[in-house]
């Protein structure tokens, strides 16, 4: 079983949503329900590979004890920067192992969800030394990091929110609208993933085979309404299911190709992804640079840390370097973008007029499209930069391996 990928998973969703929604229309507690689900659902995934079942266990108790003992230093002892780094780096180390290995066909700490419940467990470490977080429940933090909707791939939650929904109790008709909205949300993530993603998907693999400029940029934008499509329909169908078990989780994406800038594009794409950066290393590079006076010029601070940040990301989706150089990709459209909006008087001038508008939002588009060009693995490909997947498409389900046997799975033609 997939979540949110066959047919197994909608129809045991369907009769395991029942008896939420009878406990949200009783105006009954969901919480405990809702991490039993879960539970079962982690079980039908993962059964079949039972080391990643004991990594997830290991992984989901260690970093409680990390966290946990990180929470007892601060409480006791204060904040200290240096020790901050030690815990961040003990919470990063599962995921960073798993990657390391990944690239040596290793599979170490390789288990579902594995990346977003580091991001979940830094944000949690980090508001810990915020003293804005100052007692961890183990039952909130479980639920918090197995919620079966968001697990595999977000949106990424933070826990003081979700913690409010897991503990309030919603009147009956304010449940009901948010479970009719929950319904409605899986609808039209369902109709974007398998009717709208998987038709754009159905031509890629022609265009995946062919070489030339023509064949490079259909394939380029195919891919770029695939991606969007695949994973705005697999974001919406999980906000959907939060909804009926009672979180109202966050939006993921908001209309981003109508992004007005690359500033703009970033408010509207993986919005909790990047939303988590901005907050967590972005935000925090720029404080620590303006206490210690690192930098005279501001912009020069703020493009510096445009860079890094974006870069990270880059890292955070692989090491493949195709992903870091759409990292540094995004980092130089950032902080260009920021450049030319600080120091340009005709954008000041002009900025909130509609044709300019229309201009810049074509521009970005395009800017977009190729960055997701270079996400995919193919245009490091043409260029023939070793560590390339050959015209591969990046973390999306459909490495140029793949197409080309789609492409004779259609045509009926055989080959390796």
């Amino acid at each position: 079983m997939t979540l949110f990928a066959d047919s197994w998973f909608f129809i045991l969703f369907t009769i395991l949503a029942i008896p939420a929604v009878i406990l949200g229309i009783l105006e009954k507690p969901i919480k405990y329900y809702s991490f039993a689900v879960s539970i079962v659902f982690l079980w039908l995934v993962t059964k079949s590979n039972l080391p990643s079942l004991i990594y997830l266990c290991v992984f989901c108790a260690a970093e409680l004890a990390v966290l946990e003992l990180w929470l007892y230093i601060v409480r006791e002892k204060g904040r200290n920067s240096k020790l901050f780094w030690l815990f961040l780096l003990l919470c990063i180390a599962p995921l960073m192992i798993y990657k390391v290995c990944g690239q040596f066909k290793v599979s170490v700490f390789a288990f579902i969800g594995i990346s977003y419940m580091t991001f979940k467990v830094v944000q949690i470490m980090i508001e810990i030394y915020d003293k804005v977080i100052i007692e961890i429940s183990a039952f909130e933090y479980f639920s918090f990091l197995l919620f079966f909707p968001s697990i595999l791939s977000g949106p990424i939650d933070r826990s003081r929110r979700y913690s409010k929904d897991l503990e309030r109790i919603r009147l009956r008709g304010d449940y009901m609208e948010m479970a009719a909205t929950g319904v409605y949300k899986i609808l039209t993530g369902v109709l974007y993933k398998f009717v709208i993603g998987a038709g754009v998907y159905q031509i890629m693999p022609f265009f995946g085979l062919k070489t030339g400029l023509a064949a490079d940029l259909i394939y380029m934008y195919s891919y770029g309404f695939y991606l969007f499509f695949d994973f705005a329909g697999y974001s919406r169908m999980a906000i959907g299911a939060a909804y009926i078990f009672g979180v109202e989780m966050p939006e993921n994406f908001n209309a981003p190709f109508k992004s007005k800038d690359i500033k703009d594009f970033w408010d509207r794409w993986h919005i909790t992804l990047s939303h988590w950066f901005r907050d967590y290393l972005f935000s925090r590079l720029m404080m620590s640079w303006m206490k210690n006076k690192t930098f005279n010029n501001r912009l020069v601070m703020s493009t510096c840390g445009f860079m890094i940040n974006m870069t990270v990301m880059g890292l955070w989706h692989g090491f493949d370097f195709y992903y870091i150089l759409y990292g540094v990709y995004h980092g130089l459209l950032l902080s260009l973008t920021e450049i030319y909006q600080k120091k340009s008087k005709f954008y000041r001038r002009h900025k909130k007029d509609r044709s300019f508008i229309i201009v810049s939002t074509f521009i970005t588009f395009n800017l977009v499209m190729f960055g997701l060009f270079i996400f995919s693995g193919r245009f490091t490909a043409l260029l023939g930069i070793a560590g390339s997947a050959a015209a591969g498409t990046g973390a999306a389900p459909g490495h140029s391996v793949l197409l080309k046997y789609v492409y004779h799975w259609i045509t009926g033609v055989s080959g390796s």
